[in-house]
């Protein structure tokens, strides 16, 4: 596995987002202006794309990184490759500084961020039409 970290959204991290947000999930709003901005994770199995991330600081003067979108192709999941696209944008944010991670994790998914010792807080909300929680950990 390989990882590679762009300052823009490629082609291939927008395919996988495209299919597993847009077509498996049924998000409507899944490109943003955070996309400019971001730095996007895409891992690979060779040449294969199999799982994307990004990762931001809402305030520059804070050392504290938002990461999202993490998604694998369904046809690749339960190799545990969401848990590598975590932690290589983890170790990125402690390299560039970074203190604390937070996300908008799907509820259905908290226990996978439960599990690499992400903990929930505040309420529920809904991003669309699904709920969402947020979560946070100390790096």
């Amino acid at each position: 596995m390989k990882s590679i970290i762009n300052k823009e959204l490629t082609p291939q991290g927008k395919e996988i987002r495209q299919k597993v947000f847009v077509e498996e999930q049924g998000f409507q709003k899944e490109y943003d202006e955070i996309d400019l901005t971001a730095e996007h994770l895409v891992l690979y199995d060779g040449d294969i794309p199999k799982a994307v991330g990004r990762m931001f600081r809402e305030n520059p003067q804070k050392p504290v990184y938002t990461i999202g979108r993490i998604a694998v192709l369904k046809e690749f999941r339960g190799e545990g490759l969401g848990k590598v696209v975590v932690e290589e944008l983890e170790q990125k944010a402690k390299k560039e500084g970074g203190t604390a991670i937070k996300l908008s994790a799907q509820c259905r998914v908290q226990k996978f961020y439960e599990k690499l010792n992400y903990r929930a807080v505040g309420d529920v909300f809904y991003d669309e039409f699904c709920p969402h929680i947020c979560m946070t950990k100390e790096l």
